[in-house]
């Protein structure tokens, strides 16, 4: 099979490319240019440079499956209103039409958690139909990107699944995240400062994430214009702090975890936990 991937440098995507190189699939990846992989790749996709407002309609007909990755704002800093909406909006749809128009039946898109928002809080495991209430810019954009892509799927009679993402961490997620950052502070001798810690979030591995996104590519059962929404989480509730004492007792940190010594974000949504 030849699967399109977008965000194919990024955290997750290195790790999809991966994966489905390691299990004989061809791999065609998207990347922003002078942009290299997160983590070290020992067999190399067909890379093209480029953004989404790019025009991809000759090398999307020689694909199968279009895997979708690529998101502005993840990281806060980015939280732009109009770039959000720009590129996880308008220039997503430009390429899904992209694919459609070039024969391609199947689409698998990773989606998120923050379109939750706060209505998440009202749910022990929230369900896939609960109400979508973001708090921020890439939230609400993601949100309507999905909102977009289900009614074009149904239109255009597409195979489409949608991988509501939730806490992923693992190798080659940035560096001012906070996996990484607690990492380095336990490698480095360092005390770490954090929030209270009170958040409960579900946390996976990037590496079982990539599993099911390959999974949907190529084993998973998609009716044409009938979409479908996935929660991609463990379902295992853990406190942010409950998290950082588990991983800092098993790298052997010396330091200490200074919890509360950080304010909460702005809107923090305390609880995301999916209903699996």
């Amino acid at each position: 099979m030849k699967i399109f991937i977008t965000g194919s440098n990024g955290f997750i995507g290195s790790h999809l490319v991966k994966k489905s190189l390691d299990e004989g699939h061809k791999v065609v990846g998207l990347r922003l240019p002078n942009h290299t992989e997160k983590i070290n790749l020992p067999k190399q996709p067909i890379w093209i440079s480029g953004t989404l407002e790019d025009d991809f309609s000759k090398v999307l007909t020689e694909c199968d499956v279009l895997v979708h990755l690529a998101a502005y704002g993840v990281n806060p800093i980015y939280d732009s209103w109009q770039e959000s909406f720009r590129w996880n909006v308008t220039a997503s749809l430009n390429l899904w039409a992209q694919a459609h128009n070039a024969g391609i039946k199947r689409i698998i898109i990773a989606s998120s958690c923050s379109e939750y928002g706060k209505s998440a809080e009202r749910y022990e495991f929230i369900p896939v139909d609960a109400p979508l209430e973001p708090v921020d810019a890439y939230g609400a954009s993601k949100a309507a990107a999905t909102l977009a892509a289900m009614a074009y799927a149904r239109d255009k009679k597409m195979e489409l699944a949608v991988l509501r993402l939730f806490h992923i961490y693992g190798d080659g997620e940035s560096s001012n995240r906070f996996w990484p950052t607690l990492k380095k502070a336990a490698l480095d001798g360092s005390d770490f400062p954090m929030t209270s810690g009170e958040q409960i979030r579900d946390f996976m591995n990037v590496e079982q994430a990539a599993e099911y996104f390959l999974n949907y590519v190529t084993n998973v059962s998609i009716e044409p214009g009938n979409p479908c929404i996935k929660n991609i989480g463990t379902g295992n509730p853990q406190s942010l702090l409950e998290f950082a004492e588990m991983w800092w007792s098993a790298l052997g940190a010396k330091g200490v975890i200074k919890s509360g010594v950080i304010p909460y974000r702005k809107n923090e949504v305390m609880r995301y936990v999916p209903k699996i």
